[in-house]
């Protein structure tokens, strides 16, 4: 099996990062590795929320993870348990992962009052005093 790649600390880019964290199932897999006590194996996502994911994408999304430094790999016979590099990324880049989780809560609550982007939310009309009509 080819080896799994990851960056050091020093080698760790700020572009790669923000792109990982762009994507809300990365973030949800993130999070979840980040606060647990214990690596967490790829299987543990085969569905984030109410979506199942399939193992060609949960593969993909732990490889932009990993690639980005946000998470470190280990195999263990043929499960891959994962682990956040958190304390590293922090003391690369004070404070981002947690305004980037943050962030992502804040849109996440918004998303869920307002609905997606791009559909109407009901909006109440109230009719009050017509204008006067514009001269011609």
């Amino acid at each position: 099996m080819r080896p799994l790649f990851h960056p050091s600390i020093e080698n760790v880019r700020l572009e790669a990062v923000l792109h990982a964290l762009s994507d809300p199932v990365r973030v949800a897999i993130f999070k979840e590795i980040a606060g647990a006590d214990r690596a967490q194996t790829c299987q543990a996502f085969s569905s984030v929320g109410e979506r199942t994911i399939p193992k060609s994408s949960l593969s993909q999304h732990f490889k932009v993870l990993r690639e980005a430094g946000l998470i470190r790999s280990e195999r263990h016979g043929v499960e891959l348990r994962n682990t956040s590099r958190c304390e590293e990324i922090e003391g690369r880049f004070p404070g981002l992962i947690l305004a980037i989780l943050n962030a992502h809560a804040v849109e996440g609550a918004r998303c869920a009052t307002e609905g997606p982007i791009g559909q109407s939310t009901p909006v109440e009309v109230r009719s009050g005093p017509k204008s006067p009509p514009r001269p011609a």
